[in-house]
């Protein structure tokens, strides 16, 4: 790989980035923009590079991880789509639609962060802003709210081996144990949660308004209360039996997610095998496969190519080796690793560092470890782009990149320190 053919890769991933951080000047859809450059930066590489046939090889191995991601996104919103659809987050949203906006911040919060830690920040972000679209009617509160579930579910997915994918990394490489990761991290993921929810609150006042009134026969031409609870158990259910379905099996998590999506099928079509046809059909996997913004799978697709591409350039691993020698203390190197995963992906910048350590050098729960899955896992909620949390929420909910960076950004920021800090006293 020529500094060259690097500069030109670099160079294409910067402009479109600011392509789809400026969405809202430009008009134009952030999915078309990372399509756009994702297959921008592969033709570079086939093009530009000395090896055309290996490059297309490690294209196809690059697109099965990129499949599964998809497939996983769109089973856990095809899921969500059915619950709703049988009204099954309405049994949960009476108790809560009586706090007021300040409480329901810390409930959302909370809740997110102890749900991602036994599903994972991606279906745990698509769940809760779900939930957040019936509760909030007002637009800029539900963006106030999804900022903040980005925070917490990349908080909450730090502290557990199968909440995030790059802590996942760590303890299959044998860097950090189940019990271990979970003792050292909670406290620090609990500070950067609690600290951002102090700063965000300020932004929420008054009592949530009341909810619109249904329609006249809604009632009766509606799930009834039993279809709604047997819908709502058997889908929160089949999330939770994906981290199961992997621990037991050794399968790719989207495997454990289309299982789940089977099972919840075929029960919609025998609670509903009775009923005329228009009515079974509102309730099929058809009608909430419409309903599912297939933009925001595109726009995955364009993120997940573009880190692939980088990745088989040598760029991310460039970076990890630029940090770790300019950077001589591990606590720098860790936490620069953090910041840098809030622009690109945080799992090849992990990789690469596990490959240029060894456990000689750290044995397994070392703090070089443990920080490192802590800042990997929560330094991407610093920009809306630099989690799949973050890339859900844009997409749901239409969130714009620099207002993001404003009104959420820093709190994300101040939080990771304030996390990074907690550890480093605590184990210093």
């Amino acid at each position: 790989m020529t500094e060259y053919l690097t500069g030109m890769l670099v160079a294409v991933f910067a402009a479109g980035y600011l392509l789809i951080a400026c969405e809202h000047w430009t008009r134009v859809n952030k999915a078309a923009v990372a399509l756009l450059t994702g297959v921008a930066a592969w033709t570079l590489l086939t093009v530009g590079g000395e090896g055309g046939p290996q490059v297309v090889a490690q294209l196809a191995d690059h697109l099965s991880d990129t499949a599964g991601i998809l497939f996983f996104l769109l089973g856990a919103m095809t899921i969500v789509e059915l619950i709703d659809a049988h009204a099954g987050f309405q049994v949960l949203l009476g108790p809560i639609r009586q706090s007021g906006k300040r409480r329901l911040l810390v409930v959302v919060a909370l809740a997110t962060f102890l749900l991602s830690a036994v599903l994972d920040n991606l279906t745990t972000t698509i769940v809760a802003i779900s939930i957040l679209r019936k509760l909030v009617a007002d637009r800029r509160d539900r963006m106030l709210y999804a900022g903040m579930v980005v925070i917490a579910a990349n908080a909450g997915g730090a502290w557990t081996v199968i909440g995030d994918v790059t802590t996942t990394m760590l303890w299959i490489g044998g860097q950090v144990t189940t019990m271990g990761i979970m003792r050292a991290l909670l406290l620090p993921s609990l500070v950067c949660l609690a600290v951002s929810v102090l700063l965000i609150a300020p932004q929420f006042r008054g009592a949530l308004p009341p909810p619109p009134a249904p329609e006249a026969g809604a009632a009766a031409r509606g799930p009834s209360r039993a279809e709604q609870l047997v819908v709502l158990i058997a889908g929160l259910a089949g999330l939770l039996l994906v981290p199961v379905f992997k621990a037991l099996t050794h399968l790719p998590p989207y495997m454990g997610m289309l299982l789940s999506l089977g099972l919840l099928w075929t029960l919609t079509e025998f609670l509903h095998r009775g009923k005329e046809q228009d009515t079974r059909h509102g309730y099929s996997v058809a009608a909430a496969l419409r309903r599912i913004d297939t933009t925001v799978i595109l726009f995955f697709l364009g993120i997940l190519l573009c880190i692939a591409a980088l990745q088989t350039g040598g760029v991310l691993e460039s970076a990890g080796r630029w940090l770790a020698a300019h950077l001589r203390d591990e606590r720098l190197i860790v936490v620069a690793t953090g910041l840098v995963s809030a622009v690109v992906d945080n799992v090849p910048l992990v990789a690469a560092l596990q490959r240029m350590y060894t456990l000689a050098q750290y044995p397994a729960d070392h703090l070089f470890w443990e920080l490192l899955a802590y800042c990997a896992g929560t330094g991407g909620s610093i920009l809306i782009i630099g989690s799949a949390a973050g890339v859900a929420a844009m997409g749901m909910e239409n969130l714009d990149f620099w207002w993001y960076l404003r009104r959420i950004g820093w709190i994300a920021l101040v939080g990771y320190l304030a996390g990074v800090a907690c550890y480093v006293l605590l184990y210093a």
